[in-house]
């Protein structure tokens, strides 16, 4: 039992009997992360709002590691008014500068700015295609791609689906909006799911396995 107090007061999470994908298992995973793991990556988002949040982290996470951009999502949703769209494309220069001092957030200028720039742009597709869910589900047509990886090895970092909706996408006007970001974005918000075979959050391992 102290062992386990001592687990639960440094964040670390303990061994459950489950098994997961290969960056959500192992004694230094933190308990947030492997929450993320379990509860959030993979499952399909279909919300303008959250879809275009994990637009600007996955952005932000360029150069970076994702656990260290997911332990500043508050922060970022505090700063850019919980990802409304309409509300970060108003945001003032002014007050995108007052952002760059914020220790919370990834200080990088082209990053932040890039929020309001990416929203401009999220808000003419909404205007066109009715949201921003429609648009972005289209390239997957309209349901996860289901992949059956047995290693971490055999995941890729891009697709041709990737290739082209960052190409689309670059079009458009969005800014760090590269192949790799917007494949880790696919499986982020569940329009491919990337979970191991073995993983026993991959649907075949919960009765609800369907090939795409």
């Amino acid at each position: 039992m102290a062992a386990r107090a001592r687990a639960r007061e440094d964040g670390k999470a303990q061994g459950d009997g489950k098994t997961r994908c290969n960056w959500a298992s192992g004694a230094s995973v933190d308990l947030p992360y492997r929450r993320y793991h379990d509860e959030e990556w993979g499952v399909p988002v279909h919300e303008d709002r959250r879809l275009f949040e994990f637009i600007v982290l996955e952005g932000a996470q360029a150069g970076l590691s994702w656990r260290t951009v997911l332990g500043k999502r508050a922060a970022y949703r505090r700063a850019f008014h919980d990802f409304d769209i309409a509300k970060v494309a108003a945001m003032s220069d002014g007050r995108l500068e007052k952002l760059l001092v914020d220790p919370a957030l990834i200080r990088n200028r082209l990053k932040i700015f890039s929020a309001r720039n990416n929203a401009r742009a999220a808000l003419q597709i909404i205007d066109e295609s009715g949201s921003l869910d429609a648009w972005l589900w289209s390239w997957a047509d309209g349901k996860p791609l289901l992949n059956h990886w047995r290693s971490q090895d055999e995941v890729p970092a891009t697709s041709s689906i990737s290739d082209a909706l960052s190409k689309a996408l670059h079009k458009r006007g969005f800014r760090f909006v590269g192949s790799t970001i917007m494949y880790a974005f696919m499986q982020a918000t569940g329009m491919v799911n990337d979970h191991l075979s073995g993983c026993f959050r991959h649907p075949r391992n919960h009765g609800k396995a369907t090939r795409a």
